[in-house]
């Protein structure tokens, strides 16, 4: 009994310490805003890669509605590709690096809204 509590000790507190470690926790409601101010413009509004930008892109922009194709990307990938821009990740230059302007939690935050495009 005594080790299983303290086995829970140890879970709770690396799920609160680790960095990254919740990374799909994410707010979708405050994503929403965010991704309308910072990515709608490529992305377009609802997520299917045909923001007002995006006629003069190439490559086009992701398709945040395309679930098979978004069920395949982890959190971490999708975070590490926000926060340092597509060529830091063998994407597309196009996708500025946000690590500048938005927080972690923001970050998350926009992924959490970008997964609820997929659904």
């Amino acid at each position: 009994m005594r080790g299983a509590i303290l086995k829970s000790v140890v879970v709770l507190t690396a799920v609160v310490l680790l960095p990254g470690f919740g990374l799909a926790q994410g707010n979708p409601a405050k994503g929403k805003d965010l991704y309308t101010k910072h990515c709608a413009g490529c992305h377009g509004p609802t997520g299917k890669g045909d923001g007002p930008a995006a006629a003069a892109l190439t490559p086009k922009p992701t398709d945040f509605t395309n679930r098979a194709y978004m069920t395949g990307l982890k959190d971490q990938y999708l975070f590490d590709l926000v926060q340092k821009g597509g060529a830091a990740l063998g994407k597309s230059p196009l996708l500025p690096p946000f690590g500048s302007k938005l927080k972690d939690g923001e970050i998350r935050d926009v992924i959490a809204y970008i997964k609820t495009l997929a659904k």
